[in-house]
């Protein structure tokens, strides 16, 4: 096992439950960098995503595949983000993309149940072997739409994915016979807690239907020995060259997302079929 900053309990409860929190990941002065810088991005804002959900609410997502030098990046390279994730795929991990997804108050929308590695699977990636990590940059909340989750469903496998909106949602029958025998945790958060979580952990969140927003980076990892089969939009494995700590406060404030090669939606090919393609 590697070693790193997460306990022998965390890494438990991690493959016990398929996900754990770590408060205080971020600490204050962190947060209130990123909770800046974020807010003040507008190379970010203007190549974001308007991802709708069923009922037609959208959230705003921005993702890229490698992280860079800025504060998103140094938080995605980070020692203290890389040795944990290592510590939980026991091995070498490179960086398969980051998103900030941002929930405007009263009109942001909810995200359909799913599984990272629903999409993943598609990608090429051979074993569910990856994780994201959900950093909260506002309080969480179950009014303003934080993360739901059902504790243990990382133990099901991975289940049959389809469109929902604009979005990839698992197979609902299953989900709802998931929810009669697993607990379903609301992942209320404060500012820089991280919530690490199995590629199979099936979660949603709900809409944003309160006043206040609801913003989170999202860093995604695969294993080293999981690299896809095929290449995708995603990046096969690319070796990630880790920063200190104490990056996030040196370059974070410095930084730029200019130069960040951002995803759009014609590019995003992870679900889609001959079928959906010419329908």
């Amino acid at each position: 096992m590697a070693s790193g900053p997460l306990t022998a309990e965390q890494i438990q409860q991690f493959h016990r439950d398929g996900y754990v929190f770590v408060p205080g990941f971020l600490d204050a002065e962190e947060t209130s960098l990123l909770q800046q810088t974020c807010r003040a991005d507008d190379v970010l804002r203007q190549n974001a995503m308007n991802v709708k959900d069923a009922s037609g609410r959208r959230t705003s997502l921005s993702l890229w595949n490698h992280p860079g030098d800025d504060i998103y990046g140094m938080i995605a390279r980070s020692e203290r983000m890389v040795n944990s994730v290592e510590q939980l795929l026991d091995d070498e991990v490179y960086h398969y993309h980051s998103k900030l997804s941002a929930k405007q108050p009263k009109v942001g929308g909810a995200w359909e149940w799913h599984q990272d590695y629903g999409y993943w699977y598609k990608n090429g990636c051979l074993f569910p072997d990856m994780l994201s990590v959900f950093i909260a940059i506002d309080q969480c909340t179950k009014e303003n739409g934080c993360m739901q989750v059902l504790r243990g469903s990382q133990k099901m496998g991975r289940i049959e994915h389809g469109f929902a909106g604009d979005q990839t949602g698992a197979d609902l029958e299953r989900v709802e016979e998931a929810k009669k025998v697993l607990e379903l945790v609301y992942c209320e958060m404060e500012p820089g807690t991280a919530l690490f979580f199995h590629g199979n952990t099936l979660h949603t969140s709900d809409a944003n239907l309160s006043d206040k927003p609801r913003w989170g980076l999202i860093c995604c990892y695969n294993a080293r020995h999981n690299n896809p089969y095929k290449v995708h939009h995603h990046p096969q494995y690319t070796p990630l060259i880790k920063v200190p700590d104490s990056a996030i406060r040196e370059y974070g404030a410095k930084s730029s997302s200019a130069d960040k090669d951002f995803l759009v939606r014609d590019r995003d090919k992870t679900i889609r079929t001959e079928e959906n393609e010419t329908a």
